[in-house]
């Protein structure tokens, strides 16, 4: 249900509003061009600055403009229990596919905290979970064997991997089986990720060329000799986008990518700031070599 390539959605921002117009056409810019599954309120959306009230805006524009044309896993994770058990069911109630909840972040729990912390999420929803390992960002790095003890649970079906770590594909296959979804949340090493035996990403990049970061999911996934040379073509066109996504603080780079696509403007919130003239110019050059614009 959620493979392939999935947008990490940014959040539109005017006047330090949210642009909901804007945010309207972002989303049906993805279901025209090949996106698979929507993620909106992830990090990639700002969810850190978000209101209460406008991160439930967010996913509730998500789920009513895609109108089934594309899953909505919706970013409902939180450092406080309560709280994402708050979002999740609020996801749930207004038709999200499913919640993308990320580690909690600066608690730093133990792997019993981290079990307990999504047991207690699981328990009290009836949508699939997807957990989102990101140490870089929380401090903290789920292990192999508390995804295990949680893929027991009913509504736990996978992970967003973002911990740069191949092995851990195999590790994770090896442990918990073929039907564990993976997804990568580093688009640098979808390729391989995929190789590995996962079935896909939850892209930042793809908010800029959902159809490229599509064909190279696809293609990346087929059996057939040339069609895994065409996705090593487009991996490799698509490099320099990735590594042009993370100069700075995502999304600053991504916004200014949009903003050079005419697909939104390039506001983001403090702490964030917009991306230096020097990025700037490694952000347009990576577009240009895309052959987006």
């Amino acid at each position: 249900m959620f493979k392939g390539s999935n947008v990490a959605l940014v959040t539109p921002f005017k006047n330090d509003k949210l642009d909901d117009e804007t945010y309207i056409k972002l989303i049906h810019f993805h279901i025209k061009n090949g996106t698979n599954g929507l993620v909106p309120a992830g990090t990639t959306g700002e969810s850190p600055t978000l209101s209460h009230n406008e991160h439930e805006r967010v996913i509730d524009l998500c789920v009513k403009e895609s109108n089934g044309k594309l899953p909505v896993f919706a970013g409902t994770g939180s450092n406080s229990t309560v709280e994402a058990i708050s979002l999740t069911k609020h996801a749930e109630k207004i038709g999200a596919d499913g919640a993308l909840i990320v580690t909690p972040y600066y608690n730093k729990p133990t792997q019993e905290g981290l079990y307990q912390h999504y047991k207690a999420i699981n328990d009290k929803c009836g949508i699939p979970i997807i957990i989102y390992n990101i140490p870089g960002r929380s401090v903290i790095d789920m292990s192999v064997d508390t995804m295990s003890r949680l893929y027991e649970l009913k509504n736990i079906i996978g992970v967003k991997d973002a911990t740069g770590d191949l092995d851990r594909v195999d590790l994770t296959l090896k442990k918990l089986g073929k039907d564990f979804l993976q997804l990568t949340g580093n688009d640098d090493n979808a390729l391989e990720f995929n190789k590995r035996g996962g079935e896909g990403a939850i892209s930042v990049t793809a908010n800029i060329a959902p159809k490229l970061c599509s064909d190279f999911q696809k293609l990346s996934k087929s059996k057939k000799d040339i069609d895994i040379k065409e996705a090593d073509k487009l991996n490799d066109i698509l490099q320099p986008l990735h590594h042009a996504m993370f100069v700075e603080s995502n999304p600053s780079p991504v916004k200014y990518a949009a903003k050079l696509l005419n697909l939104c403007d390039d506001d983001v919130r403090l702490p964030l700031v917009k991306v230096t003239e020097k990025t700037k110019e490694i952000v347009k050059k990576a577009i240009i070599s895309a052959k987006l614009i």
